[in-house]
């Protein structure tokens, strides 16, 4: 196991690499670049543009260069110095940007999947277990309804309800006192305060897919012959179900880590908008829309490594959970 991991871990190098080639060479497909989108904007804004300031972010981040001598540049200070480069548009260094976003993304992301397993993981085993009766054609309707439902739907739909009828604005994960104030147990208890309603949005959907994976998963491996031969011995329905079927069950969401991981950072953008989050996946949308280069391309070098990483983290908890899987 040892070796497998390190070997994995070797090869995670030249794969960023590649991916950051790759990444880069996308970002700069699109015509122009941010100085020709800050000029348009300028131009329809009737200001004059100052020359000398564009010749200078020029100079600055070697925009007049070819694509593979700023790739080499950027590659260089991230490196080196941990420099992912400057956001052109925020005027900011572009590492404080994400980890400025970051925390709030996993806050709410991480929310949104523990929300989803609590509720899929019940409401599926009972289905399985209880199959074609009327609380599972209940809870297979409610499935159906939530993997429908967009989630900006969904959003706007608790926003006006929270608003008309309990007078509360829940947009943004904090009230407007709190959003520029530093850290302390007031504004956290106000971030728990607004959170509920992205977790209950974004999780909506999870959550329904979860349970037919689950309870599909689950149908099959009740059928097999070591559950008849469990049964038949008088091992108790609860310690059968969590000793084998439950565990096999599971494996398909173990295996899918890796693609939850960049998940929590790009999946919630649209939400994130409806509802005003300060979150990744708005600054992310901006960056790309913008062109902000340094901002967009660290930001995808950053969700694939996320993909990398929760591909090994899966693959570790596969050998864990399923003793017939072995790395030699």
């Amino acid at each position: 196991m040892l070796r497998f991991i390190s070997r994995r871990l070797l090869q995670m190098i030249p794969m960023l690499i590649m991916i950051s080639i790759i990444s880069f060479i996308i970002i700069q497909l699109p015509p122009g670049s941010y100085l020709h989108t800050m000029i348009a904007q300028m131009h329809a804004a009737g200001e004059q543009i100052n020359h000398e300031l564009i010749e200078a972010i020029k100079a600055r981040y070697s925009l007049d260069a070819p694509a593979h001598i700023q790739y080499f540049n950027w590659m260089k200070g991230i490196i080196t110095r941990g420099d992912f480069g400057y956001s052109f548009e925020w005027e900011k260094p572009v590492s404080l940007l994400i980890w400025e976003r970051l925390a709030l993304t996993l806050a709410v992301s991480v929310s949104s999947l523990l929300f989803s397993w609590i509720v899929a993981f019940p409401i599926a085993i009972y289905s399985a277990v209880n199959k074609y009766t009327i609380g599972d054609y209940f809870l297979t309707l409610l499935g159906f309804l939530g993997l429908s439902i967009p989630n900006f739907m969904l959003a706007l739909i608790l926003m006006y309800i929270s608003l008309k009828y309990f007078g509360t604005n829940v947009g943004g994960l904090f009230s407007p006192e709190y959003v520029m104030a530093p850290w302390s147990w007031a504004k956290f208890k106000d971030m728990l305060e607004h959170i509920w309603v992205p977790m209950v949005v974004i999780g909506t959907s999870g959550t329904a897919g979860l349970i037919r994976v689950l309870r599909n998963n689950l149908l099959d491996e009740l059928s097999k012959p070591y559950v008849v031969a469990a049964r038949s011995k008088g091992i108790g329905t609860i310690r059968l179900l969590f000793k084998y079927p439950v565990r096999l069950a599971i494996i398909p969401f173990i295996s899918t880590v890796g693609w939850t991981l960049p998940q929590m950072i790009s999946g919630e953008a649209v939400t994130a908008v409806v509802l005003g989050l300060p979150t990744a996946g708005p600054l992310l949308l901006r960056a790309l829309q913008s062109q902000d280069m340094y901002l967009a391309g660290s930001f995808t070098l950053l969700l694939a490594s996320l993909t990398i990483i929760g591909t090994l983290i899966s693959d570790i908890l596969l050998v864990l959970v399923d003793p017939r899987i072995r790395y030699e």
